[in-house]
């Protein structure tokens, strides 16, 4: 059982938030694990960001547009940071709280390896926000959906059709395998919170290997009752 399971309140839910570059799959896998999740009565909140609150979707539309990227990475790390202490305050928060299961589409390691990492925004800057918009709050685990570059971009290209791509999904190739080695870092960085799955494969495969690092790291003994 991990540090952060250790430490959880009783009766506070879990929270289990996904990264990976774009075209990973991430929301793929997030329903199937919530599918699966409330096949066994479990209470289940599906959320994301930049967004997952109505003052974050507001700035998720500003962020997704390009406006940050005007305003120059420090700016757009503000932005973000603004975005999520909304987010977290008036959803995650309150459905720990109340024994959900939280699963979210990204969280603060996008910021450390988008504007961290690739836009070089201080680790000093980015760990300040941090304490003012999450401060304690860490998830109990981190999926990161690892996959090459270009078999990510291909399912990108192809899931967005014919719309315009968004803020990331439009930056070069070599943005994007930084992002890959970024994530890759944090997973070797943090291996008790973070668990980097090949994403390389059909979705239910990627789903099983999902669903066998939840149940060892956050369903140790109650796993068999819900192992099929």
């Amino acid at each position: 059982m991990s540090e952060s399971a250790v430490k959880r309140p009783s009766g506070r839910g879990r929270f289990v938030t996904f990264e990976g570059g774009e075209g990973t799959g991430k929301s793929t896998q997030i329903k199937k694990l919530a599918d699966r999740l409330k096949a066994a009565r479990m209470r289940i909140l599906v959320t994301r960001e930049p967004g997952g609150s109505p003052g974050a979707e507001i700035m998720r539309h500003l962020l997704l547009s390009g406006m940050g990227k005007l305003l120059g990475p420090e700016a757009e790390t503000l932005l973000f940071a603004a975005a999520r202490d909304d987010h977290v305050r008036t959803v995650i928060e309150p459905a720990l709280n109340q024994g959900a299961w939280v699963l979210c589409d990204r969280f603060a390691d996008s910021t450390r390896a988008y504007q961290g990492s690739l836009g070089q925004v201080p680790a000093g800057l980015i760990n300040a926000m941090q304490r003012v918009t999450i401060g304690d709050l860490k998830p109990d685990l981190t999926i990161i959906l690892d996959l090459p570059v270009e078999i990510g971009l291909g399912r990108a290209v192809t899931r967005r059709g014919s719309a315009t791509p968004d803020r990331f999904e439009g930056e070069q190739l070599a943005f994007h395998q930084g992002l890959r080695e970024a994530y890759r870092k944090i997973a070797a960085d943090e291996p008790a919170r973070c668990v980097l799955i090949d994403a390389n494969s059909d979705a239910d495969t990627v789903a099983g290997r999902v669903w066998n690092a939840v149940r060892e790291r956050l369903l140790p003994t109650p796993a068999s009752v819900i192992s099929a």
